[in-house]
């Protein structure tokens, strides 16, 4: 068994209407005003109300930030962190999607009244310091697993992303409460369900940091986003699946925090800078080719995630193998997302360009099971072009 370091969130709350937690989590310190970091589309939902209500019967002194973009850029970022410091918050509480719950991380960190670091000096690994604000995050979206998750994700320039990466983002809580997911449209459903069954099979077949530990959550992860994702997407309202995905993308994401990711997001991080498609989405667009690249120095792990799955599936391993590929095609092809860049106006000239930008994320493609070459990605977009 190869040495390890495992961290994550020390206080998870799972379960349907879990929420009322936040009462008792919130009482036990002397908070004298909290910041909701959101979207406009959750205020527009009243998604936030029950967090306002809770708020409100422990006199406890609130306000809210909804300025929250998907891909949140620099500017947003920067806006947001000089809105918590002008407000003097000393709680921070993540509500929404990655984006919300990512910006929120960043919040918690600069707004501190005694951090001295800016946004610039905190990118890439292990940049970001201490001291930070308490930080509180629930997710309404069961994909990015954010909320165990020491990453943020910003938006640098018209296409390129930077990573924030430090234990010093895991939160404080975290909160899963499926109810909050139920009015979540078909296609987020999902690209996010998509997303967090991608966080699984990276981790589990990340080159360097792959462990028992993140093995075990992986493979609990991707069986129950396997079992659940078709319920869901059939019926919406089925709390006790969505309440499974939250869980299952909630581990996904405490797998892929300690074995991180590789060559499906340094792929898909291109798509969603230059042609602003959600991240679930990019994910989803890359996937199989990505595994059948993969394939010759991952068939084992493959094989061993199709028996996961499917506890019937027999044969020899490179059987397994092209099972599990033709399963996870089966999974994108229930999902109703658009699964070809000609069909998504991407234009062909720019396949080039957007496999010099993967070849950027240095940071994922070093986790790869397989060294991928800029022609290889190359070939990858091509396959998925029309």
């Amino acid at each position: 068994m190869n040495p390890f370091q495992f961290q994550t969130v020390p206080n998870i709350i799972s379960g349907l209407g879990s929420i009322q937690e936040l009462k008792n989590i919130l009482t036990q310190q002397n908070y004298h005003k909290a910041l909701i970091v959101t979207d406009a589309g959750m205020i527009q939902h009243q998604l936030h109300w029950p967090i306002v209500d809770i708020l409100n019967q422990i006199a406890l002194e609130h306000i809210i930030y909804s300025d929250i973009q998907a891909d949140p850029p620099e500017h947003i970022v920067l806006e947001a962190v000089d809105f918590a410091k002008q407000e003097k918050i000393d709680v921070i509480i993540g509500f929404g999607g990655g984006s919300s719950m990512d910006v929120a991380k960043i919040i918690a960190l600069l707004a501190h009244p005694q951090q001295q670091q800016a946004l610039t000096d905190i990118y890439g690994v292990n940049q970001a310091k201490a001291p930070r604000l308490p930080l509180l995050l629930i997710p309404t979206t069961a994909g990015t697993g954010s909320e165990v998750t020491p990453i943020s994700i910003v938006t640098t320039g018209a296409t390129t992303k930077m990573g924030v990466v430090s234990p010093v983002l895991y939160a404080d809580v975290a909160i899963l409460d499926a109810t909050f997911t139920q009015g979540l449209p078909a296609h987020i459903t999902a690209a996010t369900g998509i997303d967090a069954m991608v966080h699984a099979i990276e981790a589990y077949t990340s080159n360097i940091k792959k462990n028992f530990y993140a093995d075990m959550l992986a493979k609990n992860a991707l069986k129950l986003l396997n079992n659940n994702l078709t319920k869901v997407l059939k019926d919406g309202s089925d709390l006790e699946a969505r309440q499974n995905m939250l869980m299952g993308s909630m581990l996904a994401g405490q797998a892929f925090a300690n074995a991180p990711v590789g060559a499906v997001h340094a792929l898909a991080y291109p798509l969603g800078g230059h042609f602003h498609l959600s991240h679930g989405h990019t994910n989803a667009l890359v996937l199989v080719e990505v595994l059948k690249f993969n394939a010759p120095k991952a068939k084992q792990y493959y094989a061993e995630l199709m028996q996961l799955m499917d506890p019937r599936s027999t044969g020899c391993t490179d059987g397994l193998c092209d099972l599990f590929i033709d399963h996870m095609q089966n999974h994108l092809d229930q999902s109703g997302l658009t699964l070809k860049l000609k069909a998504l106006d991407v234009p062909e000239a720019k396949l080039p360009q957007l496999a010099k930008d993967a070849m950027l994320q240095t940071r994922l493609l070093q986790n790869n099971p397989r060294e991928m070459t800029e022609q290889d990605a190359f070939n990858i977009y091509q396959a998925i072009y029309a």
